[in-house]
C-alpha cells in the first residue's frame, strides 16, 4: 500500500513539475495512456495509474459509474419497458475510413451518411461517432466487458453521441446522456459477420499494419454489423479511456457476432507503434472491469419472476434464464 502512494506522489510530482516548465500538450491530455507497459522509453500510464497522473482524468480513480463491468446476470433487472432499439440509416450504404490508431481499430464514417441509433433504454437520438474493436492475444480474452467473469476474445462498440442536446461527439461526451455504446462481443466461428468481413479481410486489415495507417472503405451496411435479436442488457456507465466521462449508456446486444481464427490471428499482428518503432501487438486493448457499486443492470430478457424495480437487496433479484435462442453460450 505504501509503495502504490509513494509511485502516485512520484508521478504526480512529475506531471506538476514537466507542466510548469511547459504547458500541458494535447499529447498529455488524449493520448498519454496506454493499456499496458511500453517495451522501451518513457513512463506512459497504464490503466491503474490513469486517474492518478492528470487531475482531468480523476474519474478514472474516484469515478462510481467507471466501465466497463463483469455482467453478473443475477444481477440483471427485467425491465417490461426496455423497447427494441431502432436503427436509422436512412436506407443508404455507409463509407468510413479504417485507422490504426496506436490503440483500437477504428472505423470512423463519412459525415455524408449519417446512421443514428434511439429507442431502447435511450430518450434521444444518439449518431454514430466510431466503430471501435477490442481484442486479446488470447480466445480467453479481449472483450472488455466479462459475462460473469467470462472474457470472450473480442468486442465491438459502436460509439454514437446525442445529437439532439449536442451540436458534436466532444461536447456531448462531457455532459450528461451524452454518449451511447452498442457493445457486441465477438466469437470465433469458421464464418465471419458479414460487416467485420469487410473490414477484416486480408487485403482490408493488411492496409493498417501500423499506427497512423488509414484506408477508406466503401458501401457498408450497418446493419449487418448487428445480431439477429431485440434482446440487450443496458446499464448506466463511463468511456473507458481517459477522461473516463460518467456520461455512457451502455447496450450490450444479447447475441455475439463472429469472425474467423485467421482474422483474430490478422489483428493479434496489428502494431501499436510505427513501422521504424519496435513490434508491439495491439491486441489486450482492455480496461479492467470497474465495481458496480448501486447501480442497476437492466434488460429485456424476460425472467420467471418479472419485476419493475431496481432493489439494493440482491436477495430480490430474478435470476437470469438464458435460453438456447437468445441467450449466451
Amino acid at each position: 500500500m505504501h509503495v502504490v502512494w509513494d509511485l502516485s506522489v512520484i508521478l504526480q510530482t512529475y506531471i506538476i513539475c514537466t507542466s510548469s516548465a511547459q504547458p500541458i500538450t494535447s499529447k498529455l491530455d488524449e493520448s498519454w495512456w496506454a493499456y499496458k507497459d511500453v517495451v522501451q522509453g518513457s513512463f506512459v500510464p497504464v490503466p491503474s495509474f490513469w486517474g492518478l497522473v492528470n487531475s482531468a482524468w480523476n474519474l478514472c480513480a474516484i469515478g462510481k459509474r467507471q466501465s466497463p463491468i463483469d455482467i453478473e446476470t443475477s444481477h440483471m433487472i427485467f425491465d417490461p419497458y426496455l423497447t427494441p432499439l431502432r436503427l436509422n440509416t436512412g436506407g443508404r450504404k455507409m463509407g468510413g475510413t479504417m485507422y490504426n490508431t496506436g490503440k483500437h481499430v477504428s472505423l470512423r464514417p463519412d459525415k455524408a451518411h449519417l446512421v443514428n441509433i434511439s429507442g431502447g433504454p435511450l430518450g434521444y437520438s444518439y449518431r454514430l461517432e466510431e466503430v471501435r474493436l477490442h481484442f486479446g492475444s488470447e480466445d480467453s480474452q479481449g472483450s472488455e466487458h466479462l459475462l460473469n467473469g467470462q472474457g470472450f476474445p473480442g468486442e465491438v462498440q459502436l460509439i454514437h453521441y446525442n445529437q439532439d442536446l449536442y451540436a458534436n461527439y466532444s461536447e456531448a461526451v462531457r455532459n450528461p446522456h451524452g454518449i451511447a455504446v452498442v457493445s457486441i462481443f465477438i466469437k470465433l466461428s469458421e464464418n465471419s459477420n458479414a460487416f467485420l468481413n469487410r473490414m477484416l479481410n486480408r487485403d482490408t486489415i493488411t492496409r493498417i499494419n501500423y499506427k497512423h495507417d488509414a484506408f477508406l472503405l466503401m458501401g457498408l451496411n450497418i446493419a449487418d454489423l448487428y445480431p439477429d435479436t431485440i434482446r440487450y442488457i443496458t446499464y448506466e456507465g463511463s468511456i473507458t479511456i481517459p477522461p473516463c466521462y460518467e456520461t455512457s449508456t451502455w447496450i450490450l446486444i444479447n447475441k455475439p457476432v463472429y469472425v474467423t481464427q485467421m482474422q483474430m490471428h490478422s489483428l493479434r499482428l496489428l502494431s501499436q507503434n510505427e513501422p521504424y518503432k519496435i513490434f508491439m501487438s495491439m491486441s489486450d486493448n482492455t480496461r479492467p472491469t470497474q465495481p458496480l457499486l448501486q447501480r442497476c443492470i437492466r434488460t429485456n430478457i424476460n425472467f420467471s419472476k418479472q419485476g419493475r424495480d431496481c432493489p439494493n437487496n440482491r436477495a430480490l433479484r430474478p435470476q437470469y434464464r438464458g435460453n438456447t435462442k437468445d441467450g449466451h453460450q
